[in-house]
């Protein structure tokens, strides 16, 4: 095997492990924001950590975090739990850091 094809497995190593922890980071946070949205929906125990799931499971519907949003902000107005878009998202981009240590953390 030459150094080029050394070099192009090493890369395609790393894009495929940086897309596991993405992956794995994603699912993390949804984890998390699904918790914080249970609590605002009332949701306590088994109920919360059903829901947290289901807010992960509801992400594979479309690539991005358009589903995961448009789920919550349905499930708010459902419950008339006042939650604007807006407050969903910062909620999202607060708990993506956590999200990334703990994975990264698990790594060591």
């Amino acid at each position: 095997m030459t150094s080029f094809d050394e070099r192009e497995k090493g890369f395609e190593r790393k894009f495929a492990h940086d897309g596991e922890l993405a992956f794995k980071t994603n699912a993390l946070r949804n984890k998390m924001l699904g918790l914080w949205a249970a609590e605002k929906l009332g949701k306590t125990g088994d109920e919360a950590v059903q829901y947290s799931k289901d807010l992960i499971l509801a992400d594979f519907e479309t690539e991005g975090d358009g589903d995961v949003i448009a789920k919550l902000l349905r499930d708010f107005h459902n419950s008339e739990v006042a939650v604007t878009e807006q407050e969903i998202v910062h909620e999202m981009e607060k708990l993506f850091p956590i999200a990334r240590e703990q994975i990264a953390g698990s790594k060591k």
